[in-house]
């Protein structure tokens, strides 16, 4: 963890130890997005050739201040709008939780797959492109660029850990598989996973060797993480345990967390919810229904780099 916050790092982030400019600092963009509420800051809707997108701008935007750049995948059937939303839990959940935590702090995006998924062989190129669009105008920490994915967008988040780990700084996987290729997957990447033992979209075991596959690459010490027992119906324990990986190289931390639940991005230990969906009857949580402990993991994660 570094100390003092770096020039780019999000508001109530460490920001790492150093920071990148992108072609955009010191630029006023003349972009021209549609607007896309979600309940706070600027976010405007674009397109690349025929490819829609979600741009979400820090508040009060500096044009000489480099942002983390987050891009944020839906799952099977899930659109950019539903990411940057929150769906149910609004602005709570906005870009699995990252945004309201970021404190409105980084720039956010929320592309669309093709065909509501992640399997064209385009979808590399188009996350290219996306990157250069933004950081050609706007003012981006080029060493703080960062990917996270639900189901089909977590196996778009691994295609990136597995070839463009020159470009992003880290993914974080939410119940994810090999469902968006790997054409490369030998170098390091600072790597967060999470999966569920009842998962039955995805099954667990896949997700494992994924898992190991980056502690080779990251070099860290091989093991067997400890897991938590498989629940009984109905989740009436439900809970998860985190593993950091040791001997890890520098700047490639590894953190697997396995939990209780299904298939879902934002559980909740000792329930059978999978979304944070605070709707649901006698669903009780503090912080405006902010008790799954997913997105501050991963907050806390991408913050040590």
């Amino acid at each position: 963890m570094a100390g003092a916050p770096a020039a780019g790092a999000p508001n109530g982030g460490s920001g790492g130890s150093s920071t990148g400019r992108s072609n955009g600092c010191g630029k006023t963009s003349t972009l021209t997005f549609g607007s896309v509420p979600n309940g706070t800051g600027a976010g405007g809707s674009a397109k690349i050739g025929n490819r829609n997108f979600i741009v979400r701008l820090p508040d009060n935007y500096d044009k000489d201040r480099p942002y983390w750049l987050i891009f944020g995948f839906h799952w099977r059937g899930g659109s950019g709008a539903d990411v940057d939303s929150g769906g149910d839990n609004k602005y709570n959940m906005a870009h699995y939780g990252l945004q309201k935590l970021s404190k409105n702090g980084a720039i956010f995006v929320a592309p669309d797959g093709i065909g509501g998924g992640w399997a064209d062989g385009g979808d590399l190129k188009f996350v290219d492109d996306m990157v250069k669009l933004i950081e050609d105008n706007y003012c981006v920490d080029t060493k703080h660029l960062f990917a996270n994915g639900f189901s089909f967008g977590g196996g778009m988040s691994y295609a990136l850990a597995c070839d463009r780990s020159d470009v992003f700084r880290a993914v974080g996987i939410y119940n994810g598989a090999v469902l968006s290729g790997c054409k490369d997957g030998k170098k390091p990447i600072a790597y967060w996973q999470m999966h569920g033992l009842t998962d039955g979209t995805l099954g667990i075991a896949a997700a494992r060797s994924m898992r190991d596959q980056f502690a080779k690459n990251n070099g860290c010490t091989a093991q067997s993480p400890p897991e938590p027992p498989r629940p009984p119906p109905y989740l009436v324990n439900g809970g998860h345990v985190c593993t950091d990986y040791s001997g890890c190289s520098s700047g490639h931390p590894l953190r697997w967390c396995a939990h209780q639940s299904g298939h879902g991005n934002a559980v909740v230990d000792g329930t059978d919810n999978l979304y944070n969906t605070c709707m649901n009857p006698g669903k009780t949580c503090s912080d405006s229904c902010r008790c799954t402990w997913v997105p501050e993991d991963v907050w806390k994660f991408f913050n040590s780099l």
